[in-house]
């Protein structure tokens, strides 16, 4: 099926065009509004080919993979005059229902809220990463005269380097840009925002306030860099609303002049002062405290840490809190060259895949073959790192093997963490992450999946008994 016959099935099926009130997508589905949610026929809409799961939220989730939910996009955008939105205009949408919701709510949603700045930067994290990672990895074979260092591998390194660098360099500024579309400032200011954080000027100032530590610069109370994109994230939140504070107290006439100078003034101002020196405290405990954990000397530590962590990332999934992680994955990226915490928490999906076919042999003994076709379909986007379709249609429906595949996750985790695998960047994870480990790590990390894999499909196959899968 095509993407523009997929297309038209998904809009009959949501109870045609006028009942869709509008539209956005992520990277891996369409998630979409309508006006009398009855209408959606959900159980055929599971059944398309290029349809891998469905999921009810404030929206309706149609998930059909990286790439391809762009895809749909576009041919939706050139073919229906039906109101669309990004991520952040979805969430700006639903502000009233999202303010009127309870306090953890809210909670959740502002971790929602900063995933949806990173979100729109996700593929260029990825390809940046992926650079970055083939540059390295010519280095390391050059560095042990596996490969030559001849100009033509030398100038390929230069043209990976480039190219991961035009993003990464400059990853405050395309965090503060994207920022700035979600707390609704201009993002050209918003990009000002995340450049000022790493000027070289900031030194400069920060000695002449008595804040830099020239014997000890990483030390320093500010210095440029502080704080990270934690602090580009809050110090675009400020510029929104001291931005728009002042555009309702300058007249028309001088708003195009005056608006942006006062407001970059002010911000500048808490940013140096306030913002930088408080998020460059946070930043440095997290950092320290990720430090401990992946360059522990102890394994035991290692090994009861990356266990957790990977035994309760799709809890925290579903309960939304997963958004939170994404600062921290920058953090570690900026600080320490690579992402630890990554790694670990991708052989979640890995302990869901072993579950799933555990799963899949006890439905061929008892001969559910209901259940068989829905595993059937959902394993090859498990293994790619796509894991809504196991969770949504096979783990979570049957509760128990949720949590089993869990627990052999952990295994996993424990793994990668003891092994001290890093990643260049994050995005999908399953296989299809292997490209973003740096050289050295890629073996172990497929390693990690493998121990996943195994694990999962060992202890939910030691506690789930063939009558529950036969009544499902």
């Amino acid at each position: 099926m095509s993407n523009q016959e997929l297309l038209k099935e998904i809009i009959t099926l949501l109870g045609t065009e006028s009942n869709i009130d509008s539209i956005a997508n992520c990277m891996t589905r369409l998630r979409v509004k309508v006006k009398n949610p009855a209408l959606i026929q959900k159980e055929a809409i599971q059944q398309l080919e290029g349809v891998m799961g469905v999921v009810e939220d404030d929206t309706f989730q149609i998930i059909v993979g990286p790439g391809k939910a762009q895809k749909l996009m576009d041919l939706f955008k050139a073919s229906y005059n039906i109101p669309t939105s990004t991520v952040d205009e979805d969430w700006k949408a639903n502000k009233e229902k999202v303010q009127s919701k309870n306090k953890k709510s809210s909670f959740k949603q502002g971790l929602r809220t900063i995933g949806e700045i990173f979100i729109p930067l996700i593929p260029a994290i990825i390809a940046a990463g992926i650079f970055n990672g083939f540059a390295g990895l010519i280095t390391n074979l050059q560095s042990t005269g596996s490969l030559p260092a001849s100009e033509v591998w030398n100038i390929t390194r230069l043209v990976l380097s480039l190219m991961g660098g035009a993003f990464l360099s400059y990853f405050t500024i395309f965090t503060g840009v994207s920022a700035a579309r979600v707390f609704g400032a201009t993002e050209a200011l918003g990009g000002m925002v995340g450049a000022m954080t790493v000027m070289a000027q900031i030194n400069d100032i920060s000695g002449l306030i008595g804040l830099y530590n020239a014997d000890s610069p990483l030390n320093s109370i500010l210095r440029s860099g502080k704080g990270g994109v934690i602090g580009v994230i809050v110090g675009v939140y400020i510029l929104a609303k001291v931005e728009k504070a002042v555009r309702k107290r300058v007249p028309d006439v001088l708003d195009l002049m005056l608006t942006p100078m006062v407001t970059l003034f002010i911000t500048a101002a808490l940013l140096l002062v306030v913002i930088m020196p408080i998020t460059g405290i946070l930043s440095d405990w997290l950092v320290n405290g990720l430090e401990l954990l992946v360059n522990s000397t102890n394994p035991v530590v290692s090994i009861i840490s990356g266990y957790v962590l990977s035994a309760l990332f799709l809890p925290m999934v579903l309960l939304g809190l997963h958004h939170g992680l994404i600062p921290i994955y920058a953090v570690q990226l900026e600080a320490m060259g690579g992402v630890s915490l990554f790694p670990v928490l991708a052989m979640a999906g890995a302990g869901q895949v072993g579950a799933a076919i555990a799963i899949y042999m006890k439905a061929k003994k008892v001969k559910n073959m209901r259940l068989m076709k829905v595993i059937s379909g959902a394993l090859p986007a498990g293994f790619l790192g796509i894991g809504e379709p196991l969770i949504y249609g096979v783990t979570l429906p049957l509760g128990k093997p949720f949590i089993t595949a869990g627990l052999g996750a952990g295994f996993g985790g424990a793994y990668v963490m003891l092994q001290k695998v890093m990643s260049t960047a994050w995005g999908p994870s399953g296989l299809t992450a292997i490209p973003l480990m740096q050289p050295n790590s890629m073996l172990n990390y497929f390693v990690g999946l493998v121990v996943a894999y195994i694990f999962g499909f060992i202890i939910t196959a030691m506690f789930i008994k063939d009558s529950e899968v036969a009544n499902v």
